[in-house]
């Protein structure tokens, strides 16, 4: 597993003294709120940030962040990914587990018949779509509801799902 969890983008500078614009990539957006310190990574490095300040516009994050006081320094950051040590992390509840841990897992069905591994998951509003794809490119969409969903294995690296009528 990785010791770091991105959540969340810096697509822009927000004002005139420093501020951020992040793109959250967390279905609970006042997590920033409990933040005292982020990482950002950029093509060059990893370095820690103190938040001084965080607000919420349209559904994005703005930030400021300690000894980040100008458009300029601010700009430096564009493109940069926000990470957070996951040791600190509040335990997940169960059956909730981090995309990162979800991708290349092997998915097979209830009869043991292997789909392909998780190459992708994205959120449609009602539910998370897991993009299986089998060693020949072939993609399956699957819904990540219960009714789909059986059993995920973290440890064994494997996904067991049912396949209800229409999936395939």
């Amino acid at each position: 597993m990785t010791k770091y969890l991105e959540i969340g983008q810096i697509v822009n500078h927000f004002g005139i003294k420093g501020m951020v614009k992040i793109k959250p990539f967390t279905d609970d957006i006042t997590r920033f709120d409990k933040l005292e310190t982020i990482y950002i990574e950029t093509k060059k490095q990893k370095k820690e940030y103190k938040i001084e300040e965080v607000k919420y516009h349209k559904n994005m994050v703005l930030m400021k962040l300690e000894g980040i006081n100008t458009v300029e320094e601010a700009e430096t950051l564009r493109q940069s990914y926000l990470l957070v040590d996951r040791e600190k992390e509040e335990p997940l509840e169960e059956g909730v587990y981090y995309i990162v841990d979800l991708l290349g897992l092997e998915v097979y069905t209830e009869e043991e018949k292997l789909l392909g591994k998780v190459e992708d998951i994205f959120n449609t509003g009602s539910n998370d779509i897991y993009v299986v794809k089998d060693e020949l490119g072939k993609q399956i969409l699957l819904p990540g509801i219960p009714e789909v969903l059986k059993n995920v294995d973290l440890e064994k690296g494997k996904i067991t799902v049912h396949l209800i009528p229409g999936l395939m």
